[in-house]
C-alpha cells in the first residue's frame, strides 16, 4: 500500500484526471474566456444547447454539451 503512495506515475495519472474533470464543467467567466463570447450571448447559447447546470447559486456549463451544440455551427470548407 505504502508503495502506491509514493508512486510518481499513478500520483500524476490522478492530477491529471482530476484536472481534467474540473474543465468539463465551466463558470461563466472562465467559458467567456475559452469560447471568446460576450457573457449575454453565452448565456443564450448555452441555454439553448442544454448545457447549464444551476447549484447552490453557482451556473455552470458543461463543456462537452455545449461543445456539440457550437459544432451545428460549423461551415465546413469549400
Amino acid at each position: 500500500m505504502e508503495d502506491q503512495y509514493y508512486d510518481i506515475q499513478r500520483r500524476t495519472e490522478i492530477k491529471d484526471t482530476a484536472r481534467e474533470l474540473r474543465r468539463k464543467y465551466l463558470r461563466y467567466k472562465d467559458a467567456e474566456l475559452v469560447y471568446s463570447i460576450q457573457h449575454k450571448k453565452l448565456l443564450e447559447l448555452a441555454d439553448r444547447a442544454g448545457a447549464i447546470y444551476r447549484i447552490d447559486g453557482y451556473v455552470l456549463i458543461n463543456r462537452d454539451i455545449f461543445d456539440e451544440y457550437l459544432e451545428q455551427f460549423r461551415i465546413k470548407p469549400i
